[in-house]
């Protein structure tokens, strides 16, 4: 079980490290001190600080909610909870719908609530038994109890398994969170593979310094 802090104080965190590091992603990518440089790192620093903003303001109200904070208590892909997983999803989902002028703000609420089923499936071997596929409807069934949803991203949440799934989302902000959410996964299954091999790895012994 993963309870270290509380879903709202984890998005605080959250939100301001992404604040703290976007301050300091444009000057590595545009080096230089002429003024086109200088305007391009304002702007694209200023872009990135207004994206966080608006996508933290969506995401809020879900939150607060019981069943989106207890995601923290599940362990997803090896070494993340669920709630770290789908707010990786949310904030990238969202960042690429803003950039390409589609519907940002229902790509992060959808990321946020696509794997909100609470159960383990490790634990819980009925509940195993056809995950991959069944599990977006029942995290739909539970979004539904928790507010109110509008069409796309509904489709978001019952679609994102496209690809294991036949049936592909209607929505492009759906393609988005599926291709998002297949890309965190991955991500995150490498980091458990890498964490498992450092520690195979034999242990140095400690010094010990002898005084004469």
């Amino acid at each position: 079980m993963i309870i270290a802090v509380g879903a709202t104080h984890k998005i605080s965190i959250f939100y301001s490290c992404k604040l703290h590091n976007d301050a300091h992603i444009a000057p590595l990518l545009f080096e230089g001190d002429d003024s086109l440089a200088f305007s391009i790192r304002r702007r694209f620093s200023r872009f990135q600080s207004e994206t966080l903003s608006e996508f933290y303001l969506h995401i809020q109200p879900l939150l607060d909610n019981e069943q989106v904070q207890s995601m923290e208590n599940y362990i997803q892909h090896n070494c993340y909870s669920r709630l770290s997983h789908s707010l990786d999803v949310a904030y990238y989902s969202f960042f690429i719908a803003k950039l390409l002028g589609w519907d940002s703000g229902s790509a992060a609420r959808g990321g946020l609530l696509h794997d909100l089923y609470l159960y383990d499936r490790r634990e819980d071997e009925e509940s195993n038994k056809g995950h991959l596929r069944n599990h977006p409807k029942i995290a739909l069934e539970n979004a539904r109890k928790i507010c109110d949803l509008n069409k796309i991203e509904e489709n978001i949440i019952r679609r994102h398994m496209w690809l294991i799934t036949l049936t592909p989302p209607r929505y492009k902000e759906g393609f988005i969170v599926t291709f998002v959410d297949k890309y965190c996964a991955l991500r995150e299954a490498l980091i458990g593979i890498r964490n498992r091999k450092r520690q195979a790895l034999p242990q140095p012994e400690p010094v010990t310094q002898t005084l004469t």
